[in-house]
């Protein structure tokens, strides 16, 4: 596949024809509905609270809001699809009201949350496990042309935050990345991002491996989003607590702009805006 031919938006994210710009890389904050999300200051408990966090956010240089209802971390139980729904509609509304301006993103590996939450306002979608864990969410996201993170998945729904047996890790997720991309673009889907999976079915050296070679995912000609802020691979490396991980995670970050992200999606806006601001200096 000629990517260069099917795709010319790795600079360019379109959102209903609203065009984002890539040519200087974007944040995207993190706020989850959650009360047990791994990171204790990315949770949100009230509307007063939620329009403080995101204004916050928004002032500090994010261009995206990341919404989830459902909580990811190791040992998280999932909730109900009732319940991420509860968690997550009023929240969008309440955010579409105060900042009618907002791009939203929705977290959620559940095509009927993604379905409602596009028609209340969310602007794209953030789907961990790359489409395996609802086989309606490539058409659900295909009906609606909504942009897609599609993210590199190689576990399971009981699994997928545990270590995975790979031939070879990088020829392995090369291969997944082409297969996932065809079988949207033969649904007519173009709207993609890449996010190669950092802490998902990946051991911690693991994840290192993919950030050494994180360029080679720029054959796609899509952007790359990284979810490094805080997780395990830096923490448990130094020995400290998700709170403590905030200079490792900028540091990783400094590393994964110098190789071609283009999108960080993090916790800290401001130490991410001050990252991306730096490296500008040297990334021509």
């Amino acid at each position: 596949m000629d990517y260069n031919d099917i795709f010319n938006q790795a600079q360019t994210l379109n959102l209903y024809g609203r065009l984002i710009s890539l040519r200087r890389p974007i944040i995207m904050g993190v706020v989850n509905a959650t009360p047990d999300s791994f990171f204790s200051s990315s949770r949100v408990k009230n509307d007063k609270e939620i329009i403080h966090k995101v204004n916050q956010m928004i002032e500090q240089g994010a261009t995206i809001i990341d919404l989830g209802g459902c909580s990811t971390r190791p040992n998280a139980e999932f909730v109900s699809e009732n319940e991420e729904l509860d968690r997550v509609l009023p929240i969008i509304k309440l955010l579409k009201h105060e900042f009618p301006l907002i791009i939203i993103s929705i977290d959620t590996f559940r095509a009927r949350v993604a379905s409602k939450a596009l028609e209340s306002g969310a602007s794209m979608v953030n789907d961990i496990s790359g489409g395996q864990l609802d086989e309606e969410m490539f058409s659900i996201i295909s009906d609606y042309k909504a942009p897609y993170i599609l993210t590199h998945f190689g576990g399971t729904i009981d699994n997928f935050v545990q270590p995975v047996v790979y031939k070879n890790l990088i020829k392995d997720m090369l291969d997944y990345f082409e297969d996932k991309v065809n079988q949207l673009t033969q649904l007519g889907h173009r709207e993609l991002i890449i996010d190669l999976g950092f802490g998902f079915s990946k051991t911690v050296s693991q994840n290192y491996e993919v950030l050494q070679y994180l360029e080679l995912f720029k054959i796609f000609n899509l952007p790359i989003l990284v979810g490094l802020s805080r997780k395990s691979m830096i923490y448990k490396e130094l020995n400290i607590k998700p709170e403590e991980a905030l200079n490792g995670t900028t540091v990783l970050h400094t590393i994964a702009l110098n190789k071609g992200a283009k999108i960080l999606r993090v916790h800290d806006v401001k130490a991410a805006q001050e990252a991306i601001i730096l490296c500008e200096k040297i990334i021509s």
